[in-house]
């Protein structure tokens, strides 16, 4: 995304229209890096329609805005939809004003199945991992976790007696129980006791509180410095927290586990295009091939409607994989190989 860099619009009543969507969007407790994008397409908006101030501006000045970007931009769907949800909760949230039907130019959606590895194929690139990539990516795809509930698990979330994961505010601000893999537990209790060990060291430094979700850190003070609010995969060091300034261990960044998953994959020799969130692919297909049933996997994966989780149906179908294809019957006849 290209960085503008231009004069905020301010309010005739307070703060910076910005800051004012800054704020509506902690309040709602969204992520930091939707807090970026959905300042970005604001930012954006603005500078289209030549700083006009939103308040001046409605449904039809978002409509041109998508159209824009679905044809002369060529954006994807999804990143389409961020902008138009960015521009709802503007509209709707800051400055308490419905957009009517936005009826711009879609961008195509392309109809694609997610890729799947083969378990042999798993095995394959989790060979080539170790150390904490290694449990985190098993963790993938042993429990079908997304790469963000992953590095945001805290150690009270894991229950080793009932081998199972809480994932906490997931997609969509939901709660869900997966299955924790018996195969990681014994590595992934030695981790934690390193873990630990490390944070009493840190916490004797002054640097032993993690961030706390919502208020609880005003509830419950102490909480922050507790073991069990700790994240199970800590970044190294300390670091600054973005919206606060408070400097403190947070969790270790996502393009590290990225980055170590695309050397393996490519090390295990795996042409196809896969990459972290191809781990949670191909953990709900297994399961449906091994006769889990889809709503189980549903439940699992923490999908809203089924219907996102039958494409995994479609990908075990695999229409003609058990066709006989007419080139193989030339030598069986007797007949070679047509000549080119």
């Amino acid at each position: 995304m290209v960085t503008l860099y231009m004069e905020e619009p301010t309010s005739p009543t307070g703060p910076k229209l910005l800051d004012q969507l800054r704020a509506a969007l902690r309040v709602k407790h969204y992520a930091y890096r939707t807090e970026k994008s959905y300042v970005y397409w604001a930012r954006r908006f603005i500078y289209f329609h030549n700083k006009k101030h939103p308040r001046t501006m409605g449904t039809c000045e978002v409509r041109a805005f998508l159209s824009h970007l679905a044809q002369h931009d060529n954006v994807s769907a999804s990143t389409q939809n961020q902008a138009l949800n960015a521009l709802v909760f503007l509209y709707r949230q800051v400055m308490q004003k419905e957009l009517g039907s936005i009826d711009a130019v879609r961008a195509r959606r392309p109809k694609r199945l997610p890729v799947v590895l083969t378990q042999s194929e798993v095995e394959k690139i989790l060979a080539f991992l170790s150390d904490t990539p290694a449990m985190m990516a098993t963790l993938l795809y042993g429990s079908g976790l997304r790469l963000m509930d992953c590095h945001r698990l805290r150690v009270k979330d894991i229950d080793f007696e009932q081998r199972q994961i809480v994932v906490r505010d997931g997609k969509g601000f939901k709660d869900r129980i997966t299955v924790l893999p018996e195969s990681v537990i014994p590595d992934l209790k030695k981790h934690l006791e390193k873990t630990k060990a490390l944070h009493q060291v840190f916490s004797a430094r002054g640097y032993g509180e993690v961030e706390l979700p919502y208020a609880l850190d005003r509830k419950y003070p102490n909480a922050k410095y507790e073991w069990g609010w700790q994240y199970v995969f800590p970044a190294k060091d300390v670091s600054a927290d973005p919206r606060s300034g408070a400097r403190r261990r947070h969790h270790i960044h996502e393009s590290t586990l990225q980055r170590a998953v695309k050397k393996a994959i490519m090390l295990a020799g795996i042409t196809k295009h896969a990459g972290c969130h191809t781990f949670r692919h191909s953990f709900a297909t297994h399961l449906l091939e091994s006769g889990s049933d889809i709503r189980t996997v549903q439940e699992l994966l923490g999908h809203k409607d089924v219907k996102t989780t039958m494409i995994y149906t479609h990908v075990m179908n695999r229409p003609g994989i058990h066709v006989r294809s007419p080139a193989d019957t030339f030598r069986k006849n007797g007949c070679d190989a047509p000549s080119r």
